[in-house]
């Protein structure tokens, strides 16, 4: 492998979390909310975990444990359903007595071209991606107008560049984004900052099991370094934007991509 297709190290911690209290969605499985849940903790963060999958959630929280010494605080979440959403917060309340970072990770993909696609397959999509993004921001702009935090949204570079079959989340997507500006402008007088990442492409095994050989071959190709992104360099970035680091930051989508122009 060379030098240029070859991952960098994993990354040392610089303790930018020391002392903040981080909520993750969608952090169980193989992706981007996983990496990005460690990556708080090995920066010093104390956690609580959600996903909408109980048995993966635990074995998550189990593997944190595992691997870092400490295990996170977990709580079952469907983004769709506002009851869980609100019982989420009340969960953080009293794990960890205030939240000073949201990170937004919950999505639903799929591949159907727009002639062909249902109302059903089009809602799906847009009410995890979308809506679940629209009501954790809400709930966290609550929780957080008194003292203050950082949201963080995972967007895509899908809402910005087209792909076939796409249509329904590349609509999401762009959602986010569009919400992202909106709600950062709204959040200023709380000591709210709220930003979003857009990867490309990152890999992890869920990925490549729903996704053909031939597709990630032709995305891979499009990007400058000729691989695609591990998810803890996207992780990497949403630490970023959560830390003391990215302060005059807000309103703004981060692309995490090395995708030709």
């Amino acid at each position: 492998m060379s030098r240029l297709t070859a991952p960098p190290p994993y990354p040392e911690s610089h303790h930018l979390l020391t002392g903040r209290n981080v909520l993750v969605t969608a952090a169980a499985g193989t992706g981007i909310g996983f990496s990005v849940a460690k990556r708080c903790m090995e920066e010093g963060a104390q956690l609580l975990i959600s996903d909408i999958h109980q048995r993966r959630l635990t074995e998550a929280a189990d593997l944190l444990e595992k691997e870092l010494g400490v295990r996170p605080h977990q709580k079952l979440c469907n983004v769709t359903l506002q009851d869980e959403v609100d019982a989420l917060f009340v969960a953080a309340g009293e794990t960890l007595g205030r939240v000073d970072v949201v990170i937004n990770n919950a999505g639903l993909g799929g591949t159907a071209n727009v002639i062909e696609m249902s109302d059903d397959q089009w809602s799906a999509v847009l009410d995890v991606t979308l809506n679940g993004t629209f009501r954790m921001t809400r709930a966290s702009m609550q929780a957080m107008r008194d003292a203050g935090g950082v949201i963080i949204n995972n967007a895509s570079v899908m809402g910005w560049r087209a792909q076939k079959g796409q249509a329904h989340y590349a609509a999401a997507k762009a959602g986010v984004m569009a919400l992202t500006r909106c709600a950062a402008l709204e959040a200023v007088d709380m000591g709210i900052r709220i930003n979003a990442v857009a990867p490309s492409l990152a890999m992890h095994p869920f990925l490549a099991k729903v996704t053909t050989d031939e597709l990630l071959a032709e995305l891979t190709s499009k990007e400058a370094y000729g691989r695609a992104a591990e998810v803890w360099e996207v992780a990497n970035v949403m630490v970023f934007l959560a830390s003391d680091y990215s302060t005059y930051m807000t309103g703004e989508t981060v692309s995490v991509s090395s995708q030709r122009a």
